[in-house]
């Protein structure tokens, strides 16, 4: 395409239209902050100036004059309360509360907010009672749902487990699940206080609640085996592999002891060899371990443990090897297997850790309530061989 001397009109053209569209938008932006009260102006100097308490005298003022404004307030409020200014936010969020001409819609979002402030200063007593009152308006599952986690910091399970069926009732999201665990930490608290009684139905409606729910069978066998009804024990034990097989191994020591209190140690032996079979893992591999080399010898052992490491090559199971080969050697030969056990043993010491799904906190203990993160079923029952700091 060739220059033509007429495309030189174009330009100024175009730097004509821009320069009247950037007058229009100054003459409206006058004329909008013309609109606005004084007030609105000295608030924004005060708070440019560090002078919050000033600040929020002056944008409540602005609300009276022009209730447009409303947002301002919320938005606000809401920075306080981020930056920790819990006093500053109340003040802000208890004048939208108490103004007359507020619209419902604009109410319920006040004392929402207010119910916030009161959670982050620690008053629950009146952040639960405003959380309640919206119970029945649009911000009924997020009310619910800080309801949920304020009680389950004040571990007031009833109050939780009741939570829980009207979020379901509200969001069609299935909270069984969640409530399962309230009803086993309910359980677990009766225990505790002696009242097998409460705790077995607190425990049976766990599993109504959630049918899958693999603590509540393991409490149940737990109580049963304490009252010395061991067969019904190892029956609830073994349900478990319906329920979630990955579970199996957090129950292995729990049927071991059962079977041998009862002189059925070959029994167990049978019934766990199998499940180290189909769902191995390190935990399931040294209660078989230990059950083999009692009832079966070291040899036995060493071939259990050596089959298992050919299959699933891990260092802990290469510990587990060198112990089994210490004692079955003879004295005099022991020497070099201690050494490279030792040697073993040290690179190990920080491996088999529970990993939490969530936030990957890691444990060397199993966990159903994250301690860093305060998820729930978060940890999968398995160990993995990764290195690093765990408690």
């Amino acid at each position: 395409m060739e220059f033509q001397p007429w495309m030189l009109l174009i330009f100024p053209l175009f730097f004509g239209m821009g320069w009247l569209a950037a007058r229009i938008d100054i003459k409206e932006l006058l004329s909008e902050s013309g609109a606005l009260p004084q007030s609105y102006f000295q608030g924004l100097n005060f708070l440019l100036n560090e002078q919050q308490d000033k600040a929020i005298e002056a944008f409540i003022e602005v609300v009276k004059v022009d209730p447009q404004t409303v947002e301002l307030h919320f938005a606000l409020g809401s920075l306080f309360r981020r930056r920790g200014e819990i006093d500053r936010a109340l003040r802000m969020h208890h004048n939208l509360v108490d103004r007359a001409d507020l619209d419902n819609d604009k109410r319920q979002q006040a004392i929402f907010e207010l119910a916030q402030d009161y959670l982050k200063a620690g008053i629950l007593d009146r952040a639960e009672s405003l959380f309640r009152e919206l119970e029945n308006t649009t911000y009924a599952k997020p009310a619910l749902e800080f309801l949920l986690e304020l009680f389950q910091k004040e571990h007031d399970w009833i109050k939780a487990i009741g939570v829980a069926q009207r979020l379901a009732e509200v969001s069609g999201v299935p909270y069984g699940k969640q409530a399962a665990f309230f009803y086993c930490e309910l359980a677990q608290e009766e225990v505790a206080g002696g009242d097998q009684d409460a705790a077995h139905k607190h425990l049976r409606q766990a599993l109504e609640s959630h049918p899958a729910s693999v603590r509540a069978t393991m409490m149940l066998g737990d109580m049963a085996a304490g009252e010395g009804r061991l067969d019904e024990a190892i029956g609830l034990w073994k349900n478990i592999e319906a329920q979630d097989a990955q579970y199996l191994p957090l129950v292995a020591e729990r049927l071991l002891n059962a079977f041998q209190s009862m002189g059925r140690e070959a029994e167990a032996i049978v019934l766990l060899r199998g499940y180290l079979q189909k769902y191995h893992s390190l935990d399931m591999m040294n209660v078989v371990f230990d059950g083999v080399l009692k009832n079966e010898g070291p040899a036995a052992a060493y071939k259990l443990v050596r089959d298992e490491l050919q299959r699933n090559p891990t260092l802990l199971g290469l510990d587990k090897l060198l112990e089994a080969r210490l004692l079955e050697v003879p004295l005099e030969h022991r020497a070099d297997i201690e050494l490279v056990k030792n040697l073993v043993h040290k690179r190990t010491r920080n491996l088999a850790t529970y990993h939490c799904g969530h936030c990957g906190f890691k444990a060397r203990q199993f966990y159903w309530h994250c301690p860093a993160c305060h998820a729930w079923d978060s940890y999968p029952p398995r160990r993995t061989e990764e290195t690093g700091d765990a408690i």
